[in-house]
């Protein structure tokens, strides 16, 4: 009997709503008491079987008595006891998930959509013992294979690779002549990779017996989705469906030239000039990526800074170096129109009161992404959404309990590898009754020249908060192998709390730091301090060795920099 009011001492149990043996799921409404008058539903805290009902319809049970017992199906219940016999502790209700439906079966669970968030879901199901389906639109591997991180991250590869051996090889005395990039040729190399990976995930979804179903899938009700026709049901539904691009509505916005992320990964041939809207992740991507290979970008921001979710001091950092590489970088800048002048295209937009005006052969608009939640007959059958993101609780679960949503269309965290995690913490709590995803070990990363990545919180995340912290830095022009690489260009942060000097976040702008963030996540989720990293002892001459020199100087001791004023 749980407490429905500050003076409740007891309830009367008005009617049941299930009986024993029925299948109850986290959510149903089970059982029916009166209070003051009042009518109660109480609804099951999980998934599981009523196995037995011990308070009866018309007795009156005082608060915490047991109104009965849910568990698994053949599960015994010891010594039931009456009405107004002592609370179960956490122990004797904690029900066991078994891979199996109420009618002895496996437990069937549809996947709608199969990009990372999807597929992996759809494998760590299988895996687990579930009758899996995943239904896709497209190519699997979704935007993350066929029109995002993969192919973005292979141009950037090859443009990197052009630019180091046109400005970097002479300095370190390699001579080479008639340097030249062919764009097509490029193209043919990133589609090959992309191809390489689809394929690779498809033979995986047939190697871990998941059932793949080519079309679009529309939730029809709780346990139904509707594909080419067909209706296929199941015990669970797991959303995966991902997002896209955002597209401004403005005056020009149409014209011939203005693209979006997806058409500007297929260009044929290099645009002399580019003006990127939006200095976001992918944004900043692009515009390092084609002045690599000789193409005078812009990006235009309308917000204060460009890459809002980063720790200011590396956004600083970061702003420099694509200054320096002739990135022009418009910050408050509001796009008003386009318009196509004298074989070009000009861009108006308002910056502080003032009109700016920009001329490019191509627009790119990267001005984010939105989740891919709409005519799918999600609120038709009650699930709800807020702004398009589809609202779920710390397992995955959306406002109907059958149904599961994971990566982009939840909007917690638009990133590929948080949208695998989260997938596989809701599988797993589906199978299993537990599932863990620890969003404070998600990193985020930049590939850029150098790169940059973080985890965990922002020096601004402190400071809300109220924690009391301190701060570490590692300037890489104090690191040899930064400096054999790109002439020790980046720095290392961490920030920790005073109490303890628990490592709360790390922020790094360098080479290859997309791969060292890693170590800082496991930090993160082991509860390091700084005193761990110190006396880690880092391998010489690594970049990976900064980390310590940084954590170092969060008392003011990094070996390899000078003291800090006192």
């Amino acid at each position: 009997m749980p407490q429905l009011g500050l003076t409740m001492t007891e309830g009367i149990v008005s009617q049941w709503l299930k009986q024993e043996g029925d299948v109850v799921r986290k959510g149903d409404c089970v059982v029916e008491v009166e209070t003051d008058k009042i009518n109660n539903r109480i609804e099951s805290p999980v998934d599981g079987i009523l196995l037995k009902i011990v308070a009866q319809e018309g007795e009156v049970l005082p608060l915490l008595g047991i109104l009965g017992y849910i568990g698994l199906r053949g599960e015994v219940v010891d010594g039931a006891g009456t009405a107004g016999a002592k609370a179960p502790t956490e122990k004797d209700t904690d029900i066991l998930f078994v891979p199996v439906s109420e009618n002895g079966s496996k437990k069937k669970i549809i996947v709608i959509g199969a990009g990372p968030g999807g597929y992996v879901t759809a494998i760590k199901a299988a895996q687990l013992g579930a009758d899996t389906v995943i239904i896709e639109s497209e190519n699997v591997g979704g935007t993350c294979l066929n029109i995002g991180c993969i192919p973005t991250k292979a141009l950037i590869h090859a443009s990197s690779l052009y630019r180091s051996v046109l400005t970097e090889a002479k300095k370190v005395g390699v001579h080479i002549s008639d340097i030249s990039i062919d764009w097509k040729e490029t193209q043919k190399y990133k589609n090959s990779v992309v191809n390489r990976l689809v394929d690779g995930v498809d033979r995986l979804l047939k190697a871990n017996g998941v059932k793949k179903y080519k079309g679009r899938g529309v939730v029809v009700d709780p346990h139904t989705v509707a594909v080419n026709g067909e209706r296929i049901s199941a015990d669970y539904i797991i959303l995966a469906t991902g997002s896209e691009a955002v597209h401004l509505n403005f005056p020009g916005a149409d014209l011939p030239g203005v693209i979006d992320s997806t058409q500007a990964l297929d260009l044929e041939d290099i645009p002399k000039s580019l003006v990127i809207i939006g200095g976001g992740v992918i944004g900043v991507e692009f515009a390092s990526m084609f002045a690599s290979v000789g193409t005078k970008c812009t990006i235009i921001e309308a917000l204060p800074h460009i890459l809002p979710p980063v720790d200011k001091e590396i956004v600083s950092l970061v702003q420099a170096d694509l200054e320096k590489r002739g990135i022009d970088v418009a910050v408050n800048a509001k796009v008003i129109s386009i318009e196509k002048k004298c074989g070009s295209l000009l861009i108006h937009t308002e910056r502080q009161g003032q009109e700016y005006c920009v001329r490019g052969d191509t627009v790119i608009v990267a001005v984010g992404r939105r989740p891919n939640t709409y005519h799918m007959g999600l609120e038709e059958v009650g699930v709800k959404l807020e702004g398009g993101k589809v609202v779920t609780d710390d397992t995955f679960r959306t406002s109907v309990p059958s149904i599961f949503a994971v990566g982009d269309c939840n909007g917690k965290l638009m990133l590929a590898h948080a949208a695998s995690a989260q997938g596989v913490a809701a599988v797993e709590y589906i199978m299993t009754g537990k599932g863990v995803y620890e969003a404070a070990t998600v990193p985020s990363c930049i590939y850029l020249e150098p790169e940059a990545a973080s985890v965990g919180l922002k020096e601004e995340d402190v400071v809300n908060k109220g924690i009391d912290y301190t701060v570490g830095k590692f300037a890489l022009s104090g690191n040899g192998k930064s400096l054999i690489e790109n002439g020790g260009v980046g720095m290392i942060k961490i920030i920790a709390d005073t109490k303890y000097g628990e490592v709360l976040g790390v922020h790094m702008y360098g080479p290859r730091v997309t791969e060292l963030i890693a170590a800082c996540g496991l930090a993160i989720r082991l509860e390091a301090t700084v005193d761990e990293l110190i006396t880690t002892v880092w391998a010489h001459p690594t970049i990976g060795e900064s980390l310590g020199e940084a954590a170092a100087d969060v008392f003011g001791n990094a070996v390899h920099w000078p003291p800090k004023k006192k």
